[in-house]
């Protein structure tokens, strides 16, 4: 098969349009692999065209580049949800001027913008038990015997003094989740320090998906929502 043969004027037109704008053909990579391509024919078998070996190692450095500029875009973007889905989550909980509206308002609305299936606040005392009083109240807050917390935070190598905790493997206990326990693929733990004289405490979060919380996560965000809820925590308790 042979090329299709432009006319003199045509030809003439287009040679002066790639000289006017060479990007025309330096940016269309199609293009510029059938030019180095018909070069490399043109000079035989046994020259070695060390241009185009440059240019084929040019392409493939850049089509890694073009892959990490995406992955960094994807991941500003994420960022930038997950910053605003925080801060969304916060202004909702600052909301309530009552202790109970502020549980009520944890366990639905603060986790409805989390988008998490379970939210409990788990406080040790040494007066744990059932208390229908508090049952009544929500059924958000877990009051617990002291090292409850300790022990629940802890992982197959032992105690740890992180602040957060994420993880898919949850224990099963029906202390905090209940029914739900079972249902439940991925959990985040805030360590809370409610204050001086006082017990410590723990925010915890549970979600279906296995993907929402796991090990190598940042947890920036998780972080500055604990610190905030700490804050409000010691405004209900004083």
């Amino acid at each position: 098969m042979t090329g299709i043969a432009l006319r003199p004027e045509m030809a003439e037109e287009f040679r002066a349009r790639i000289i006017a704008d060479p990007a025309l053909v330096l940016d269309d990579k199609d293009v510029m692999r059938t030019l180095v391509a018909a070069s490399e024919r043109g000079m035989g078998d046994n020259i070695i065209d060390l241009r185009g070996l440059a240019m084929e190692r040019l392409e493939t450095r850049l089509d890694r580049l073009e892959e990490t500029h995406r992955a960094v875009i994807a991941a500003a973007y994420e960022n930038l949800s997950g910053t605003n889905q925080i801060h969304r989550a916060i202004l909702r909980m600052l909301d309530p001027e009552l202790f109970e509206d502020f549980l009520r308002n944890l366990g639905h609305d603060v986790a409805q913008i989390l988008n998490v299936d379970a939210i409990k606040l788990v406080l040790e005392s040494p007066d744990a038990g059932p208390d229908p009083a508090l049952e009544r109240i929500s059924d958000v807050l877990c009051v617990v015997k002291p090292g409850f917390i300790e022990t629940y935070m802890s992982s197959e190598r032992g105690p740890t003094t992180r602040q957060v905790v994420l993880r898919q493997a949850i224990p099963q206990t029906d202390v905090l989740y209940g029914m739900k326990t079972p249902d439940l693929r991925s959990e985040a733990c805030m360590r809370l320090d409610l204050g001086k004289h006082r017990m410590g405490g723990l925010l915890v979060m549970g979600s279906d998906n296995p993907h929402m919380f796991k090990p190598g996560q940042g947890t920036d965000l998780l972080s500055f929502f604990a610190g905030i809820f700490e804050r409000s925590m010691r405004r209900w308790l004083a």
